[in-house]
């Protein structure tokens, strides 16, 4: 998969609210939720998916705080795999 260049990452953080761009390599989110057992749940279901993938990001969960940290190693960079799973994220959150 293709590094994006810094206008496409651009135009990709539009299609994934609340995500934001650090470091020039990751998209990061903080998701909140109403008790810790539904973030750990959230935790569960990203991880899932990322292992079918095979594409990892790195989660931190902060008691009622997960934080969601993508971005592809071979690449050096964001690809278009990130912005997918980071809007597939965001879905399963919705659905909690």
């Amino acid at each position: 998969m293709e590094k994006l260049t810094s206008s496409e990452v651009q135009e990709k953080l539009s299609s994934v609210p609340n995500w934001r761009l650090t470091d020039e390599k990751w998209i990061e989110r903080k998701y909140r939720f109403r008790d810790y057992l539904k973030g750990v749940d959230f935790v569960l279901q990203v991880a899932n998916l990322s292992e079918q993938v095979n594409h990892h990001p790195f989660i931190s969960i902060d008691y009622k705080v997960v934080t969601v940290r993508i971005s592809s190693w071979h690449a050096r960079g964001l690809t278009v795999l990130d912005f997918d799973l980071a809007r597939k994220y965001d879905e399963y959150y919705l659905q909690i």
